[in-house]
């Protein structure tokens, strides 16, 4: 009894505290590393125009044109690859429900020796199958679970994830351009502007890795910093050669 009541405290604890980070990231990585995207593929693109020592209304025109035709790459992009993955899971779905309804009994027994390779006792095994295998839509779900490691009921949204990235791009690639669109005519407000901003990303990326905020935001102001600044002196090379 005492070795049960000491045991008890450390039981509770474990169940209080017994939890882990989102290694998917849920919806707050997609939309950091699309508005990260934007904001280090507008910002190079500006520099390295102005680079070129081009007008103002250039380097604005510019990074308007880079969100808009970025943000549309990316939306279509995203589509277009959910879409696909979406068709093939659905596609071997498919599979499966065919392979449930011509021979139940073989992928019962399937079922039953994965269990089985798991450790479970094959008597068990085999009846916790026959159970399971009862209802052909849970039967389905679990095959793809098991065999596919997907759920059939939470497949990505092809016109969410185009939606998503469409936004947090635009988002992103803004940044350098607002100060512009504010009344700035020359680049350093918009380069500040967006170091911040690639800061800032990067300390929310922290949020879904196991790295610090402010490691995580110098490393990512650094890498955007060095992409601008290598686009710059490539537009003033580009420049004084034309």
């Amino acid at each position: 009894m005492s070795i049960i009541e000491a045991q008890a405290p450390l039981h509770e604890a474990h169940r209080d505290n017994h939890t882990h980070r989102d290694v998917n990231g849920g919806w707050l990585r997609p939309a950091v590393f699309g508005a990260m995207d934007g904001l280090v593929s507008n910002l190079a693109l500006m520099t390295g125009v102005a680079g070129g020592s081009v007008s103002a209304q250039t380097v604005v025109i510019t990074g308007l044109a880079g969100l808009a035709a970025g943000a549309f790459s990316m939306a279509a992009g995203e589509y277009t690859s959910v879409a696909s993955q979406r068709e093939l899971v659905q596609a071997e779905l498919d599979v499966e429900r065919r392979q449930l309804r011509k021979h139940p009994i073989d992928e019962m027994e399937e079922l039953a020796a994965l269990y089985v390779s798991r450790g479970v006792e094959p008597a068990l095994a085999r009846e916790v199958a026959m159970q399971l295998s009862k209802d052909p839509e849970q039967a389905l779900e679990i095959h793809a679970r098991e065999e596919l490691g997907i759920d059939p009921d939470d497949l990505p949204s092809p016109m969410v994830a185009a939606v998503s990235s469409f936004g947090s791009f635009a988002l992103g690639a803004l940044l350098p351009v607002l100060p512009f669109l504010l009344g700035a005519t020359v680049l350093w407000p918009a380069v500040l502007l967006a170091l911040v901003g690639l800061f800032a990303c990067g300390a929310l990326v922290a949020r879904v890795t196991a790295r610090g905020w402010l490691f995580s935001g110098m490393r990512q102001l650094v890498l955007g910093g060095a992409a601008a600044a290598v686009t710059y002196g490539l537009g003033m090379l580009f420049g004084a050669a034309l």
